[in-house]
């Protein structure tokens, strides 16, 4: 069985887009998912990268592009519960450390889900604690202890080697994904991923 690394990050709406792809390749490949939690922020700051509204806002026809890409890829895959979050940019620092506390609890994929969804389908505005707490809390998790324990040192330390570790072995932006030292870049790339996951 083969290993599908994610390098993951709420803020970024292409990776709900590319998570909730990606379950049909996973069956089809019997690969494993293993979710890394890294800051998109800290990423492009040591990367000298920008959000691509930023980077191509200023190119004619770029963005437009841009969401016509994603509109056909919402459509490809049936994900027509996502919308763009009002309050976007979101700040993810919370959610991405708590992301962290929540791998080292056993409920990973409670977590991402319910915080996914509060980013990308209910628009709420994710980067307040409390915020998060309710979501965490609704979704059946206990969002207090998980909010507790993504401020303990050792789980800032945690995001901080993550970040820094992506970055050095290439990653520039999210989603990211590895297939073994190979790096795969964006939601479109998926095809790629599942060529490498085959072979």
């Amino acid at each position: 069985m083969k290993n599908l690394e994610f390098i993951f990050d709420f803020a970024s709406p292409n990776a709900y887009l590319a998570y909730h792809a990606l379950g049909p390749m996973l069956a089809r490949t019997g690969a494993k998912l293993v979710i890394t939690p890294c800051l998109l922020g800290g990423i492009f700051k040591a990367t000298g990268n920008q959000a691509p509204m930023i980077a191509f806002g200023g190119i004619k026809g770029k963005m437009d592009y841009e969401m016509l890409e994603m509109r056909r890829f919402i459509a490809r895959h049936q994900l027509s519960a996502f919308k763009m979050n009002p309050h976007f940019p979101v700040n993810s620092i919370h959610a991405i450390r708590g992301l962290i506390a929540a791998q080292a609890a056993g409920v990973e994929t409670a977590y991402i889900e319910a915080v996914l969804k509060g980013f990308w389908e209910d628009g709420l505005k994710m980067d307040d604690v409390e915020v998060i707490t309710a979501v965490l809390d609704g979704a059946g998790l206990s969002g207090s202890e998980l909010i507790e324990a993504a401020n303990l040192p050792e789980t800032k330390a945690k995001l901080v080697a993550n970040t820094e570790a992506a970055v050095a072995r290439g990653v520039f932006g999210i989603p990211s994904f590895f297939v073994g030292s190979e790096l795969y870049f964006g939601k479109d790339r998926l095809h790629q991923v599942e060529e490498a996951l085959h072979a």
